[in-house]
């Protein structure tokens, strides 16, 4: 048995079930399904959607130094950005947030038409590394740097090359 979600269902000459976006004309966003191969519990294959949001080097990415209450969904998380740290969460920048326990973290990103909040619980530990208690409100992170941070790394050891030539943010 195969199943499909919102794709279109693609056959070869042979009447096998083949891989494909499943692009018909029409599809504004056929482009966000992908075949899979042995999902499990689901049969041998579906085609299915996969949403994603990449981190890039063109992202400005701002790390909030203090504990935020995890309570807050998007508009709590927002309002914090405007009147706690004074910033637009308009402005397209990445915030990323933690809780008082150091065991998860928040990321807010407005898209232009609106937010996405991502979240990660460690099942066990707690985060290593979070910018130091300053006189600052916000850190700034490269993408490799958020990266390291999300996989429970220290961004202060990491070792990589440096930049030949800075990337300007956009905007």
């Amino acid at each position: 048995m195969h199943i499909r979600r919102g794709g279109h269902r693609k056959e070869d000459s042979t009447g096998e079930l083949c891989c494909g976006t499943g692009r018909q004309q029409g599809d504004e966003d056929a482009d966000a399904f992908e075949w899979v191969e042995g999902s499990v519990g689901v049969g041998e294959g579906i085609l299915e959607r996969r949403l994603m949001i990449q981190i890039t080097p063109q992202m400005r990415i701002l790390v909030a130094v203090e504990s935020v209450d995890f309570r807050k969904g998007i508009d709590g998380l927002a309002g914090v950005c405007r009147n706690t740290l004074g910033m637009d969460p308009f402005s397209g920048y990445v915030f990323v947030f933690r809780n008082k326990r150091k065991s998860s973290i928040k990321i807010l990103i407005y898209d232009g038409q609106g937010y996405w909040i991502c979240q990660k619980r460690l099942s066990k530990g707690r985060f290593r590394w979070w910018p130091q208690n300053t006189h600052e409100q916000l850190s700034s992170l490269a993408a490799h740097e958020l990266q390291l941070l999300i996989w429970n790394g220290d961004p202060g050891y990491a070792r990589v090359s440096p930049m030949w030539k800075k990337i300007s943010p956009r905007g």
